[in-house]
């Protein structure tokens, strides 16, 4: 299985304490994830995040309708907190999200680990296809990140 890594660092100019409150609201990632994915969090409300909430979501990845299951394994009020794929397109998704505190605002950090299923072909799909995207999402939410918090 071959695991890939995505990382990206962002400096957000608002406060830590503003920062991870707009991340730890799960309906702010349908905000942050670009309108392409028709991304929806299928879990009612109210979300309390924690160790072992378990979210649900649909979206339509290349048009086609997808549902995913994660769940907070880690969580570090304040300081970050790793979201880990139970379910869904890949055959392992970890999401590391780091908070840290500055003078002139927070730096946001994400760690994702993920492999995709299907052995070679998984391969060729990631590099002919996977990996671009991932980027343009990524991008899409340092966007949206910025516009809204600074």
């Amino acid at each position: 299985m071959n695991v890939h890594v995505l990382e990206r660092e962002q400096l957000v100019a608002a406060p830590l304490a503003d920062v991870f409150s707009f991340f730890a609201q799960a309906r702010n990632l349908e905000r942050i994830t670009p309108p392409w994915l028709r991304f929806r969090v299928l879990t009612p409300e109210p979300i309390q995040m924690a160790a072992g909430t378990v979210i649900r979501y649909r979206l339509s990845l290349r048009g086609v309708p997808l549902r995913w299951t994660s769940r907070i394994d880690e969580w570090e009020e304040g300081r970050g907190f790793v979201d880990r794929q139970v379910s869904g397109p890949y055959r392992t998704w970890i999401h590391r999200h780091e908070f840290v505190p500055l003078a002139d605002g927070t730096v946001v950090r994400d760690s994702v680990r993920y492999a995709l299923p299907a052995g070679r072909l998984g391969s060729i799909v990631h590099a002919a296809v996977v990996r671009r995207d991932l980027e343009r999402i990524f991008d899409y939410r340092s966007d949206v990140v910025r516009e809204v918090l600074g």
